[in-house]
């Protein structure tokens, strides 16, 4: 049994969904593959204050629903099932979910990256509930609280700094006896009196009922073991992209990041070796196989926003349409 589509959206976070929301509207009849956890990091959070036209906010499962109605109601397809494997070598491309199997023009790939979790006891129940991975989007609710950040890169100290504006004491958990950050970052963050470094430390437990409480943590010179009093923990320790299924399909990154012409700079190497892939053609964000479009948190490893990930889809799916109508 197969099928046959103009466009496939793998991916149901902002980008999947605001590209699918896009093609819907041109009449491209999209087939979304929302995946078995639909809805991307935004499900595991609670209110978003910095989306565009929301002054009191929304719930990130709210916000997710409400884009995955929109783009059905413009006649995506959506099916909440993961797409096992694909085959981009040869036009139509072959997308199979399971035993089945679908022929498409074009593909938007938009599979999101996962924050890399720590795997402590406490750590799943406690995830949106004073646990979370973006200081950025969290750090106003945690005026006059104490925080904790795990990590010793540049993102751990820009989350850090991000937790001072707000918080009233900032622990920064790190691992080894140094900081893997840049001089300049390390410095404001060793110089703010609001942060404290706690060195060769790792977090063994979160504990709380209802909301995170305390950490469990140990000295890993030492192995003495204590308690950190918390109202938040955010993890800084990177985002892995979810892009196994694209190795050896698609041109990713050192790191795993679906490359596109959004993701390199118009003077790289890359450019100049793949420009008539996808950077003089005019489709931004074209990966290394022409029809074939990245978008959201697979491609963005700097950013990693909602809002720059719903432009990126918005970006794919009109990439997509124009490319679609270059081939009739």
């Amino acid at each position: 049994m197969g099928d046959s589509r103009k466009l496939i959206i793998i991916g149901s976070g902002p980008a999947g969904y605001t590209a699918g929301i896009y093609a819907a509207r041109a009449e491209l009849a999209p087939l979304i593959f929302a995946g078995e956890k639909w809805g991307g990091q935004l499900m595991s959070t609670t209110v978003v204050e910095n989306w565009p036209g929301t002054e009191q906010g929304v719930m990130g499962p709210e916000l997710m629903d409400g884009m995955r109605k929109q783009a059905t109601k413009f006649g995506a397809e959506i099916v909440d099932k993961n797409v096992t494997k694909v085959d981009f070598s040869g036009m139509p491309f072959k997308v199979w979910q399971g035993e089945v199997e679908f022929k498409v023009d074009a593909v938007i790939v938009a599979t999101g990256a996962e924050a890399m979790m720590l795997n402590v006891p406490g750590e799943e129940w406690l995830l949106g509930r004073g646990i979370a991975t973006c200081a950025v989007c969290d750090a106003a609710f945690y005026k006059e609280k104490i925080a904790a950040v795990v990590g010793g890169g540049d993102a751990a100290i820009e989350d850090t700094l991000a937790l001072t504006k707000f918080a009233s004491k900032v622990y920064l958990l790190v691992r080894r006896d140094e900081l893997r950050a840049s001089k300049i970052l390390a410095r404001r963050v060793t110089d703010n009196p609001k942060v404290e470094v706690r060195w060769n430390t790792e977090v063994r437990e979160a504990v709380g009922e209802t909301k995170l409480e305390k950490l469990k943590i140990v000295d890993n010179k030492s192995n003495q073991e204590s308690e950190l009093i918390v109202d938040g923990l955010f993890y800084a320790v990177g985002h892995k992209p979810v892009t196994e299924i694209f190795r050896d399909k698609l041109t990713l990154d050192e790191k795993g990041f679906l490359v596109t012409g959004i993701s390199y700079p118009s003077n790289s190497k890359f450019q100049i070796l793949n420009s008539k892939s996808f950077f003089l053609g005019g489709y931004p964000t074209m990966t290394s196989v022409p029809g074939v479009f990245g978008a959201g948190d697979v491609v963005d490893f700097r950013y990693k926003q909602a809002i720059t990930a719903a432009g990126m889809g918005c970006q794919a799916a009109l990439d997509a349409e124009r490319w679609l109508e270059s081939k009739e």
